[in-house]
């Protein structure tokens, strides 16, 4: 992020917290939030939809102006759904026809109830952390629930946290400090496990996070055939840390994944398809709009990769629907998608032929070593300059 920091990594500072870095851990010091002082640029997000959302909430309450601003994939992705509740609070928020960059005049900021209108994690954390320094209390009802690692850090922080009945209710709170390890993230883990599933084999991942609202895909995986057993060894600011234990798998079954259930996997439909597509019967993700605003429209990319790779799956309204049957090779454009790209990696350790993945270094977004991780793993895998 650029907002004044200095370049050479150790010390440095942006805006009034302190970051020690050499290698790990790393430090930081800050001075509570209204020591925050006004980016000399704008902030750049990259790639990552959630920084630029919960972003978004923390600048909310600064009375100075931030722009967010990000990658061109980025800058596709719907920002009027944070942008709006935080206007509700008291902050002028102003959004490029309706996406990033977003320029966030923030100040005095009210509590408030809000209801958002689709799932999502992101713009719940982004107005719970507004609420944080609001007046009264915040609530976010949701119509379905979300992943919620921001509730669970936030109450391990001590803030008082009300939740229950699809709500999320915050008080103002400022915690003073804490240490913790940043445990393996699981939607990374899901291609993993699909990988030893299709290649039957038995893994064990070490040290991943293990909270119940990220690993769902386990359940839809289960149904599905694959074998697994977590087992929590610590939790890290309220979250549970483990081993996940995958079995060999014997083969591949349909399954239907209901609207209830797609918030809690939405990172992992595209690996959960391309294991489906080993099935032998037709699976089903069932009003799955919400991937069309990701990285890539994920739901036009699964289908169009099967397609490319020899199998057969398209979609319905917005319904995925993945026929089975088995893969024969091809090439897959990852269209620049991390998730898109591991998804067809893995897909392709059964096709009946080479599948080729195109734009595959787009996977160190949120899995460097991603490739080798899975050679490492006996996997016929050859990278192509």
């Amino acid at each position: 992020m650029n907002g004044g920091a200095t370049p050479d990594g150790h010390g440095s500072t942006w805006n009034a917290a302190t970051f020690g870095r050499d290698e790990t851990p790393l430090e930081v010091e800050g001075e509570g939030w209204s020591s925050l002082v006004e980016p000399t640029g704008p902030l750049e997000c990259g790639n990552s939809g959630t920084s630029m959302r919960l972003l978004a909430g923390v600048t909310a309450a600064s009375p100075f102006r931030s722009v967010l601003t990000g990658d061109e994939s980025l800058s596709t992705r719907p920002m009027e759904r944070v942008a709006e509740p935080l206007r509700t609070m008291g902050a002028q928020v102003a959004t490029t026809d309706g996406h990033a960059p977003i320029t966030v005049d923030g100040g005095d900021l009210r509590g408030v109830t809000y209801e958002t209108p689709v799932p999502t994690a992101q713009v719940k954390s982004a107005i719970l952390l507004a609420g944080l320094t609001a007046e009264g209390p915040t609530t976010v009802r949701e119509p379905a629930d979300t992943r919620d690692h921001t509730e669970v850090a936030l109450a391990a922080l001590g803030a008082t946290i009300e939740r229950g009945g699809g709500l999320v209710t915050i008080e103002p709170f400022q915690h003073e400090g804490f240490a913790g390890r940043v445990p393996g993230d699981p939607s990374s883990a899901a291609f993993l496990v699909a990988a030893a599933a299709l290649t039957g084999s038995e893994l064990t991942i070490t040290g991943v996070g293990l909270n119940p609202t990220r690993t769902h895909f386990l359940d839809v995986m289960s149904r599905m055939g694959v074998r697994t057993e977590a087992r929590v060894e610590r939790t890290e600011l309220g979250e549970p840390v483990g081993e996940l234990w995958v079995a060999p798998c014997d083969g591949v079954l349909a399954t239907r994944v209901t609207p209830e259930e797609l918030p809690l996997v939405i990172d992992e439909v595209p690996i959960l398809a391309m294991l489906a597509t080993h099935a032998a019967a037709d699976t089903w993700f069932l009003d799955a709009a919400e991937l069309r605003v990701k990285e890539s429209d994920r739901l036009a990319a699964i289908g169009t990769g099967i397609a490319d790779l020899g199998g057969h799956g398209g979609v319905e309204g917005d319904d995925l629907v993945v026929a089975g049957g088995g893969l024969g090779g091809g090439i897959a454009h990852a269209r620049g998608d991390h998730r898109m790209a591991m998804a067809f990696v893995v897909a392709g350790l059964a096709a009946r032929s080479v599948v080729e993945v195109d734009d595959v270094e787009a996977a160190d977004v949120s899995f460097p070593g991603f490739v080798p991780a899975l050679a490492a793993l006996g996997a016929g895998i050859e990278v192509l300059a």
